[in-house]
């Protein structure tokens, strides 16, 4: 809840109170009462912005103005049934109370969300891009001659002292909102709040210079996701001094939104089965192969200033959720300019196989634990077996001394910002956000440290074995 909307509640609710209970409202007292609930609601408006879940709160205002209309009413003075008064005012306050109550929870459930602070010792700048393969026809659509084209976003390490335009968490809340509508078939306003989400992120300043170059990290996002969906992990690792490279996959993202105008939704294939997601990966892979390729021409020269000579291509690595992480994966293993890989609970689609052996590179799965024994709660034999081949592509995941680091009373979607909408999706899924997100970033970041920057590892080799918030495996080398 942010700061005004605490204070709309608060005192709204301190002058039903007072309504409610109070001896003595005398006219002056409600007429003060009334004039700062409506500062404070249009305060709020101004500079935090209004939403629908504080109409309860804001209601409230009206509590004392009613009582100075009714004061003047001439059946105000008539004298009552002390009876009937009682079970009036007990009626009175239970409503009362159950109003308020109301007016405390919309906003709490349905919040604002905000971000932790990052860690590093850099701010984070960001920056975004339209990137057009033209060597790709783009398959989701029926058009001539239309090519695969990407947005993107880039984090990067940022001075101190910088000053500048704090980023909003997605470019246009309204759209995300819609999206999630068509995802999940829930109400868009619901989602609505994501509009006033801030991240930490400072919107075109320049790279540091502290360090001369930094490595570069690709980020890929879930099936249905979208480039910012990781932000609590993303602006910390930028703050650790990385570079960080977000991808929007055009209509398998949950919404992409063009400077020309043009709005992409999340565009489902025909079916869902094996042999079609290894299919999709290809598409992804593809994408993130362009975006290397634009990356490198960003590197060499960047029209802003901003990239150029300041980026390190010779330590790049990439790390995904779900889909992106399957993508993460098979980048590992066809492009040799990926040194490292983290994949974040992704079922291994795609083309190529993990060898027995191992990547021959360095590779951390996480996984949540309600996806990695899902097998457990299937019923059906047929699916299992159907499954079989799936199940087998992890044979080889931890060979050659990698990773797995597999998170207790966790879900596949907390490994993303979606949970942090509201809390009823942590309570149902019974998983903290509080406990688990710092775990994904600490581990992220000394994989990365490690391989990437030459590091000593701090928690990886040394906490292997059972605890009691995740379990961490390492192959035999």
């Amino acid at each position: 809840m942010r700061n005004l909307e605490a204070i709309v509640i608060l005192w709204n609710i301190a002058v039903l109170g007072w309504v409610l209970v109070g001896k003595e409202k005398k006219e002056r007292g409600l007429v003060i009462s009334l004039g700062i609930s409506v500062i404070v609601i249009l305060l709020q408006g101004i500079l935090e912005g209004m939403r629908w879940q504080l109409i309860p709160a804001y209601a409230l205002a009206v509590v004392p103005l009613y009582m100075l209309v009714r004061a003047r009413l001439p059946w105000s003075t008539l004298p009552k049934s002390s009876k009937s008064s009682v079970m009036k005012r007990i009626i009175g306050r239970i409503a009362a109370v159950i109003y308020a109550f109301v007016a405390v929870a919309l906003p709490i459930l349905l919040p604002v969300f905000t971000f932790s602070e990052p860690t590093g010792v850099y701010k984070v700048g960001t920056t975004s891009y339209e990137w057009t393969d033209a060597t790709r026809e783009e398959t989701f659509t029926s058009k001539d001659g239309d090519k695969r084209k990407l947005k993107i976003q880039i984090w990067y390490p940022a001075n101190k002292d910088s000053k500048g335009e704090i980023s909003p968490y997605v470019q246009d809340g309204a759209l995300l909102a819609e999206g999630y509508h068509r995802l999940l078939d829930m109400p868009k306003q619901l989602f609505n709040s994501i509009r006033y989400v801030k991240t930490h992120s400072l919107e075109d300043v320049d790279i540091s210079d502290q360090e001369a170059a930094y490595p570069v990290l690709i980020f890929s996002h879930g099936l249905n996701g979208h480039k910012n969906q990781n932000t609590f992990q993303i602006e910390e690792i930028a703050s650790h001094g990385y570079i960080v490279v977000g991808i929007d996959h055009t209509y398998n993202s949950t919404v992409s939104q063009f400077s020309d105008g043009t709005v992409t939704y999340f565009t489902p294939g025909q079916d869902e089965t094996v042999a079609m997601m290894d299919q999709t990966n290809k598409i992804w892979v593809e994408d993130a192969k362009f975006v290397l390729d634009q990356v490198e021409k960003l590197a060499a020269h960047d029209p802003d200033h901003r990239f150029t000579g300041r980026m390190d291509l010779q330590r790049i690595g990439m790390f995904g959720h779900s889909f992106g992480g399957a993508t993460s994966t098979q980048m590992l293993m066809s492009d040799p300019r990926i040194k490292a890989a983290l994949n974040m609970d992704g079922v291994l689609y795609g083309k190529l196989r993990v060898p027995e052996g191992g990547f021959n590179k360095p590779f951390l799965m996480m996984s949540a634990d309600q996806s990695r024994y899902f097998e457990q709660y299937i019923q059906d034999p047929a699916l299992t077996a159907s499954l079989t081949d799936l199940f087998k592509r992890y044979d080889h995941i931890t060979d050659g001394g990698n990773y797995w680091l597999t998170l207790r009373n966790m879900s596949h979607m907390g490994f993303s910002d979606l949970y942090l909408t509201s809390p009823l999706f942590e309570w149902m899924g019974g998983i903290s956000l509080k406990k688990s997100h710092p775990i994904i970033n600490a581990y992220t970041l000394d994989f990365f440290n490690h391989f990437l920057k030459q590091e000593p590892l701090k928690l990886l080799d040394q906490n292997i074995g059972e605890h009691t918030l995740f379990t961490l495996e390492k192959g035999e080398k």
